[in-house]
């Protein structure tokens, strides 16, 4: 792969030209890194509702044409001045926040919130220069999240890639690089549910099922999901859900029946839908005195969360958690070696894959809700 170093590489990438409309697989221009950056053979990349979100373009200013895509798996091809710890043929999971290593943030043991490489969603350029690395007969082409998956290859700031172990198979840990980690994460790092005790999950979509997944390896013996679907509580039970609640299904707040089931409310609540009122569920549905709820979901910009403050003068406590609380560089390896050793399975999260050619067909599944991850070969 190194005689490609330095050098222009043409390959297909899925660009986005505008918002709604299906991807086009086009031949572009990907140039060669620089300082700081890593050009990646992309051999495994997935579909995620962020791509979704910001492909539909329905609640922000969006930048098109760009290449989408940001949960995936390859290898180096090339790196840049300045690069040390990556080399050509590494294994990578590149990664839509970063982790510098030399801000507040990546210096604190408690925040993964990277100063200089925090997601952006609106910036189409990389960092060093304000320019894109992609183009198509000298028209730019800009990036999504700075990782850009959709294509063959793809430059990355090096503080966005995590090495893993050359043995794990890329078609199943390339989910490891976004939602399933986020979910995983939010459960074990920052709930922390205990042996035995009882943890509700809002939204069984794949975060949440990962969030489940994590309640059921910390030894939680009841595992509540709540879902406005009823239709998959039979698949929540591979990740460890043992009771199911559609808050349609009542008369009254869900947060009451959850206080009701367990006799005053539940350790543990991860909410994982970015619905307002589930957010505010799943707090007040936590025991008082020891209770803690952790917010995942992205609510909509113009949400407001209201609760009474006794809910927190009695000793319920509210959390919000980005990415699981992984850093990227340094945490990633290890959720996949805990794949590696069979602590963790990813199989069951990915539920169909398709040929690079067919990458509108995972758009079409993720809008009709078939499935959890779709897995799309890129050869």
């Amino acid at each position: 792969m190194s005689s490609t170093a330095g050098q222009v590489i043409k390959c297909k990438a899925a660009v986005a030209w505008e918002p709604g409309k299906p991807l086009v697989i086009e031949e572009v221009e990907v140039a060669p890194p620089q300082k700081m950056e890593v050009r990646l053979k992309i051999l495994f990349t997935s579909l995620c509702h962020t791509d979704v979100y910001f492909w539909e373009a329905k609640a922000q200013d969006s930048v098109f044409p760009r290449i989408l895509g940001h949960e995936a798996a390859g290898i180096v091809e090339s790196v840049g001045e300045g690069v040390t710890e990556l080399a050509p043929g590494d294994h990578v999971l590149p990664v839509f926040t970063g982790e510098c290593g030399e801000c507040a943030h990546c210096k604190s043991e408690d925040s993964n919130m990277c100063s200089l490489l925090r997601i952006n969603t609106e910036r189409g350029v990389m960092l060093n220069d304000g320019k894109t690395r992609f183009s198509i007969n000298g028209k730019p082409i800009y990036h999504f999240v700075g990782t850009s998956t959709f294509s063959e290859y793809t430059v990355v700031h090096v503080g966005c890639v995590a090495k893993i172990n050359p043995l794990a198979p890329l078609d199943k840990v390339c989910v490891l690089s976004c939602g399933i980690s986020t979910g995983l994460g939010a459960t074990l790092n920052v709930a922390k549910p205990t042996k035995g005790s009882s943890v509700a999950v809002f939204g069984l979509g794949a975060v949440g099922l990962a969030a489940a997944e994590g309640a059921r390896l910390a030894g939680a013996s009841r595992i509540i999901g709540v879902d406005l679907n009823s239709g998959r509580f039979e698949e929540a039970k591979k990740f460890g859900v043992t009771e199911f609640v559609n808050p349609k299904d009542y008369d009254k707040p869900v947060q009451e029946v959850i206080a009701e089931m367990t006799d005053g409310g539940v350790d543990r609540s991860v909410e994982c839908t970015g619905n307002i009122n589930a957010m505010i569920s799943a707090f007040e549905c936590v025991h008082d005195g020891w209770g803690v709820a952790v917010l995942v979901g992205v609510p909509h910009k113009d949400a407001v969360f209201k609760t009474h403050p006794m809910n927190f003068l009695n000793e319920r406590t509210l959390k919000g958690t980005f990415y699981g609380n992984y850093k990227p560089r340094s945490d990633i390896p290890s959720v996949v070696e805990m794949y590696m050793k069979k602590e963790l399975e990813v199989e069951k999260f990915i539920t169909h894959e398709v040929g690079f050619a067919e990458i509108n067909k995972a758009f079409e599944l993720m809008l009709k809700g078939e499935g959890l991850r779709c897995i799309i070969r890129m050869e």
